[in-house]
């Protein structure tokens, strides 16, 4: 299902694309590209967000950007992303925002929240390159604790709460690991 996941999300990218009158295109080429660099320089990263949605549903959703959990942003292998096709945008508190090959968007993030998740993530090979994706449990708990932030738009909210949910239908024994407050959340949305 994880390979699976992953390559149906490429083909959502295409359709949306194409949907959009723009060149057919995918977020392939820059996850490649992006774990590559990675590994080279021995980055400790995962992937999370929507490509690691992709990965852990049967029916993933399409998503526009790569993000990416580091340990420190400081560590970026910039040069090494700059060889690589990437280019640097804005940066912010915990948040540092590059373009890809292809202008797709990618945003790392060293969010401390994220540090022993970002340890325990799982390893698949895309085109031959390992790709570090955030475990299923742990995306979950992200996915509830992103959610539950008024600092974001109601919209993301929301869509990270259905995310969260998705993820607890499709694995129903990950609902034993939610704290009481991770289950009043999703006790909130059948209100």
């Amino acid at each position: 299902m994880i390979a699976r996941g992953l390559t149906i999300g490429f083909l959502l990218d295409r359709q949306w694309h194409v949907l959009k009158g723009e060149m057919e295109t995918s977020k392939r080429p820059a996850l490649v590209a992006l774990a590559r660099v990675l590994a080279d320089t021995a980055t400790p990263y995962a992937i999370i967000g929507g490509v690691a949605l992709q990965v852990h549903r049967s029916e993933p959703r399409t998503t526009l950007d790569i993000d990416v959990a580091v340990r420190q942003l400081q560590t970026l292998p910039r040069a090494a992303l700059r060889e690589a096709g990437f280019e640097p945008g804005g940066r912010f508190a915990h948040s540092e925002n590059w373009l890809g090959p292809e202008g797709v968007p990618v945003q790392f993030t060293d969010d401390p929240a994220l540090g022993i998740p970002l340890q325990r993530g799982l390893e698949l090979e895309v085109d031959g390159v390992p790709v570090r994706i955030i475990g299923r449990s742990d995306l979950l708990h992200e996915k509830l604790r992103a959610g539950s932030d008024p600092a974001w738009r109601r919209s993301k909210r929301l869509q990270d709460l259905a995310d969260a949910q998705g993820l607890l239908e499709e694995t129903p024994e990950l609902r034993s690991e939610l704290s009481e407050h991770e289950q009043s959340i999703l006790d909130s949305l059948l209100q």
